[in-house]
């Protein structure tokens, strides 16, 4: 049973490097090649891939915020009696939302520079142990951002905890709607 969970664990991991790989051959090949083990192209500066998709990435994020905000606001005019909760106060609702949206951002803008370290590594072992490192690191930031937005009275918990997804779903509807023939 123990070695279930591992092969599980070890499965989704391996997945979020597999949805990494787009971001790693995207890397631009007119960067310096690193000239030693552990150093990052144009070291403290953004790969130009990696700036692309964290544009894309706001991007889909304020578009979800936007439709989000609209289908709560539009819930406050069909059902009244939500205004009167203070959960659904307009400025806890907008809160919740900028919170959610900006750690959403942070998540993917982490995953870019763990994957633009890890394309420069020549320690594959290395290079893997990095990835699973960065991916449990994130994971809890995720976590804590949740267990923040349900308990701290300030944030709308709803508003805060859906434009976590935002990122996965605008890329995946972005590569729908944008295939390249």
């Amino acid at each position: 049973m123990n070695d279930i969970n591992k092969d599980t664990i070890v499965k989704q991991q391996e997945e979020e490097v597999l949805s990494s790989e787009s971001l790693l051959n995207d890397l631009d090949d007119s960067e310096p090649v690193p000239s030693g083990p552990g150093e990052v192209p144009s070291e403290g500066k953004l790969s130009a891939a990696l700036r692309k998709e964290l544009k894309n990435v706001i991007i889909y994020v304020l578009i979800g915020l936007v439709i989000l905000f609209g289908v709560v606001f539009l819930l406050m005019q069909i059902f009244p009696e939500m205004k009167e909760t203070p959960d659904f106060a307009y400025w806890r609702v907008a809160l919740g939302g900028a919170g959610g949206g900006s750690i959403a951002v942070l998540n993917f803008f982490l995953m870019g520079l763990t994957v633009q370290k890890v394309a420069s590594d020549t320690n594959p072992d290395r290079a893997r142990n990095r990835l699973k490192l960065s991916y449990t690191y994130r994971y809890l930031m995720q976590i804590a951002w949740i267990v923040i937005a349900i308990l701290v009275p300030c944030f709308n918990y709803i508003t805060g905890i859906v434009p976590l997804l935002f990122p996965s779903l605008g890329i995946k509807l972005a590569s729908i709607i944008f295939k390249k023939y």
